[in-house]
């Protein structure tokens, strides 16, 4: 997934879940290299918590149904 395909995803985390952008830069470094999820990053490296990983995917998850239906 490129920087540009997770804008949003990274609107969100910096606008709802006030995640610095030093942290996500460093997850987003380690998202590359690994090819893991940005969620999971963020959560592994403590960044954010269960709650909050929930709302990433509940997020990511109705973000997914409007596109889908072109809403």
């Amino acid at each position: 997934m490129t920087y540009d395909s997770q804008s949003p995803l990274i609107e969100f985390l910096r606008t709802k879940l006030a995640i610095p952008a030093d942290s996500l830069k460093m997850a987003i470094r380690f998202t590359d290299s690994s090819l893991g999820s940005l969620p999971m990053i963020l959560w592994q490296y403590g960044l954010i918590d269960l709650n909050e990983l929930d709302q990433v995917f509940d997020w990511l998850d109705s973000r997914e149904q409007w596109e889908v239906n072109g809403i």
